[in-house]
């Protein structure tokens, strides 16, 4: 089996080794990831004897948090692995039982360390304050306390907090459900070809049909794919809307006003900042209505539909090898310096770090997962487009971000916030990108590489906007005691992708208006926004560097180096940008106009 185009879906044990995740480098074997989650639940007690201790001074914190940081970095170890495992074959009962036994244990540790912040607040920001000044050991922590108290009037009782911790098993199984039932138990009828030819339809496949040149291909697959989840409309409804109220349990019992409130206080980002990007969306929605018409005149239909989105516009698209895209990738990040492309090299080529081909039971997507002490790995559905390159460069821009992040940070800053996250995988993308304009200027190239941009911008810009309109609208009804029904979810959402396409696009209604079922993205609220945020940030700091700003690189890689040692917008601010104002959102949407209007020029 190679790299090959194919619309046959796979078996995950027909995929060979070298283009799977280095599982062995985690646990050997199954049977030690067992061995190792029995030892880790019968010394997770040991845990109850600081508590109470932790008035006794500096000593005692020291004490408690490296025993605490050894739990977490093992248990996380165990969580990790199950998940992955899960992700890359949802039929793995296995695997499955894994993920819930982890999250079980996931849910134990949170509980029994849920006393020590209380504690800590008890003692009081004055004293704490003294401790770094009677043990140096403590200076590390500054930062760690600083947020602490900061949030000292969300953080309640030790009782509450241990119930809390106890909550998470039971009320993460909600976004597990919603993976197992999209990624395992659904089924979608095959697509059908321009010649009647069947073609395999599922997770792994749907984008590769939408990116292709067989129109009936793409409609068939589009129809199908959202009818099966028109299928299950009640049921993806009952489990997104008990996501969210998870989420207004959460918000209440911790005294936030609002669901919003709580997702942007946990960052330290200003309610403006989500405002004024909506608000720059919706105000450059007409460059949007641009694109539409540019694109429908490209295709040569007389009306655009909403699986035309993706089809390409040249019949010369590149075939793009994985050994290319990373050669590419490697190319475009050169101003980062061979400590950061070395690596990243190393990982994609002899580490196994990526996940690469679509099988049987895969969820759908990409990401970037791993704990501190493992590899940063990649899951992804690989195609050998511009699309499947971009993709990979966008995840390793995650991966390399943990990667120095782990390097250079105790495991208490180990971690980024979901503000800074998508910062790094857009700039990776938008370096390549970059590269591979300036040093290939065929047209049909050059419509191929704006294509696979406009792809990417219309996820982050209109796409993940448009459902941060959504869930601020469902999450408010939510909170006001209504519970939507699985037709006000698609007829919001309809209304929404209406506003977005101004009358440039058919819209099936009910078709566009699942939309939201296809996301898990909204099973952690408010993490869609930071796309578009993390986009904007991007291309300002690319910007920098292509520019020849004098320290650009280094300033970049220094807050890839930060982890959450500084509060988001803090480290944002030392790689060289604001997002505190609306003025890199403003520029990325220039820099979308400018794509629109290259692209009209290529097509004309």
């Amino acid at each position: 089996m190679t790299l090959s185009d194919t619309m046959t879906i796979p078996a995950r044990a027909d995929i060979p080794k070298e283009y799977t995740w280095n599982a062995e480098s985690v646990f050997p074997t199954r049977e030690d990831w067992a061995i190792e989650l029995k030892a880790v639940q019968e010394s997770l007690p040991e845990l109850s004897q600081f508590q109470g201790r932790l008035k006794e001074g500096p000593g005692a914190f020291l004490e408690w948090i490296t025993v605490l940081e050894k739990f977490y970095k093992r248990v996380g170890h165990l969580f990790f692995y199950a998940n992955m495992s899960q992700s890359v074959d949802s039929n793995d009962q296995q695997a499955t039982g894994m993920a819930g036994q982890a999250y079980g244990v996931f849910a134990q540790l949170n509980a029994l360390a849920s006393f020590a912040e209380p504690e800590l607040l008890e003692i009081g920001q004055a004293t704490i304050e003294q401790w770094p000044k009677q043990d140096a050991r403590l200076q590390l922590y500054a930062h760690y306390f600083d947020n602490l108290f900061r949030s000292q009037s969300h953080i309640r009782s030790a009782e509450v907090e241990e119930v809390l911790g106890l909550a998470g098993d039971p009320l993460s199984g909600i976004g597990n459900t919603f993976e197992v039932l999209t990624s395992a138990d659904m089924k979608f009828p095959p697509a059908q070809g321009g010649k009647g030819e069947s073609i395999e339809l599922g997770q792994g496949s749907i984008e590769k049909i939408l990116d292709g040149s067989d129109r009936e291909a793409r409609r068939t697959a589009w129809e199908n794919y959202a009818d099966t989840y028109l299928s299950l409309k009640n049921t993806l409804a009952a489990s997104y809307i008990a996501s969210v109220k998870s989420d207004v349990f959460h918000m209440r019992v911790r005294r936030y006003e609002s669901c919003l409130e709580a997702s942007l206080f946990e960052n330290n980002v200003p309610r403006t900042v989500f405002d004024n990007l909506l608000a720059v969306h919706r105000k450059n929605l007409p460059t949007w209505h641009k694109y539409w018409r540019v694109r429908r005149k490209a295709l040569g239909v007389d009306k655009l539909q909403p699986y035309d989105i993706w089809a390409p516009l040249t019949d010369s698209k590149p075939d793009v090898s994985y050994q290319q895209s990373v050669d590419w990738i490697t190319e475009g990040l050169k101003p980062l310096g061979s400590d950061y492309t070395n690596v990243l090299r190393r990982g994609c080529l002899e580490q196994r770090w990526v996940d690469l081909l679509p099988n049987q039971g895969k969820r759908q997507g990409a990401f970037s997962f791993g704990w501190p002490g493992t590899y940063p790995f990649i899951m992804m559905n690989f195609t050998p487009t511009l699309g499947g390159m971009s993709t990979l460069a966008h995840e390793l821009g995650h991966s390399m971000h943990s990667y120095l992040t782990w390097e250079n940070q105790p495991f208490v800053y180990s971690n980024y916030s979901l503000f800074v996250a998508e910062v790094a995988s857009n700039f990776n993308q938008a370096m390549t990108r970059a590269y591979l304009l300036d040093h290939n200027l065929d047209p049909n190239f050059q419509i191929a590489v704006i294509e696979e941009a406009m792809d990417n911008i219309h996820r982050y810009f209109f796409i993940m906007p448009t459902l941060a309109r959504f869930e601020l609208e469902v999450h408010t009804r939510v909170e006001q005691g209504d519970s939507p029904t699985a037709d006000d979810l698609i007829n919001l959402m309809a209304d929404l992708f209406e506003e977005g396409y101004g009358g440039e696009m058919e819209v099936d209604r009910e078709r566009v208006g699942i939309t939201w079922a296809q996301f898990g993205h909204l099973y952690a609220a408010y993490y869609v926004y930071q796309y578009a945020t993390g986009i904007s940030a991007a291309h300002a700091l690319a910007h920098r560097m292509l520019s020849g700003t004098s320290g650009a690189a280094q300033s970049y890689v220094q807050f890839l180096k930060s982890g959450s040692s500084l509060y988001a917008l803090d480290a944002l601010k030392v790689a060289g940008v604001d997002m505190t104002t609306p003025e890199p959102v403003e520029k990325a949407f220039a820099i979308l106009a400018g794509y629109v209007d290259r692209l009209e020029a290529l097509t004309a």
